[in-house]
């Protein structure tokens, strides 16, 4: 069944409307029609099984059937701090960062971020909109941010809000996720951050400093991975270790 995203404000009483991109979508590419039935969600985690009532080209207008007990949602939250990398790949890493199970995406510049994007990051509509559509594509309940890019300095203020920080290092030997997640308590990890460095990864002082305030420095094996493959594979083990990828027990 699709599954189509409205600001709650949308869904007054028994009725709601779509508009939008989703509109041309539904009529002219999914060639839905009156009676057709939709999930529908209020952009904030609530889903609803609702039947289409009629369909002009600026809005469609629906009927609230029942409210659905779906969630989509890990139990944990996590949120991935992204050294700012070239070209495109920042589409990549929210795109299949959403389909993994990614709440927030802050970019960060380290020293190693090259000069020319330091200033130049305006592609946060883009970016939204990239996790929007993977968030309908992988039927998450929950669509999550892209937002602003934060300094080094911030980034360290800001991990301490977090049960658990983890942070892949091509340097870092002997100690991975495995024994990492022997060490704590599933139980207590409900909010993790990962910090993936830029092309060129960290300086070494970035790491000591990053260590100092409680992050766990680890290897994700012998091979070196691209800045927009590190994040893909931290939250997967994550998600592994911590969650439900793989399915519950």
């Amino acid at each position: 069944m699709h599954k189509f995203f409205t600001p709650k404000e949308n869904i007054i009483d028994s009725f709601a409307k779509i508009l939008g991109d989703d509109v041309k979508h539904i009529y002219k590419v999914l060639r839905l029609s009156e009676g057709d039935e939709v999930v529908l969600n209020d952009c904030e985690g609530i889903e609803y099984l609702a039947s289409i009532n009629d369909i002009s080209k600026s809005e469609v207008n629906l009927k609230i059937l029942e409210k659905l007990d779906i969630n989509n949602e890990s139990r944990v939250n996590i949120t991935l701090f992204q050294g700012m990398p070239k070209a495109q790949k920042m589409d990549l890493i929210v795109q299949k960062g959403t389909e993994l199970g990614i709440s927030l995406f802050k970019p960060v510049i380290t020293e190693r971020v090259d000069v020319k994007l330091k200033g130049d990051f305006k592609k946060l509509d883009r970016l939204n909109r990239i996790a929007l559509e993977a968030c309908k594509q992988s039927k998450r309940s929950v669509i999550p941010k892209v937002l602003e890019p934060i300094t080094f300095e911030t980034l360290l203020e800001e991990i301490k809000e977090y049960d658990l920080v983890v942070v892949p290092y091509e340097n870092q030997e002997g100690y991975g996720m495995k024994k990492l997640s022997k060490e704590v308590s599933k139980e207590d990890i409900k909010n993790v951050c990962i910090i993936v460095g830029p092309e060129g990864g960290f300086e070494e002082i970035e790491i000591s400093r990053l260590k100092s305030s409680g992050a766990k420095i680890i290897t994700l094996g012998k091979r070196i991975l691209r800045t927009e493959t590190a994040g893909f594979v931290a939250a997967s083990l994550i998600q592994y270790e911590f969650a439900d990828l793989g399915g519950i027990e």
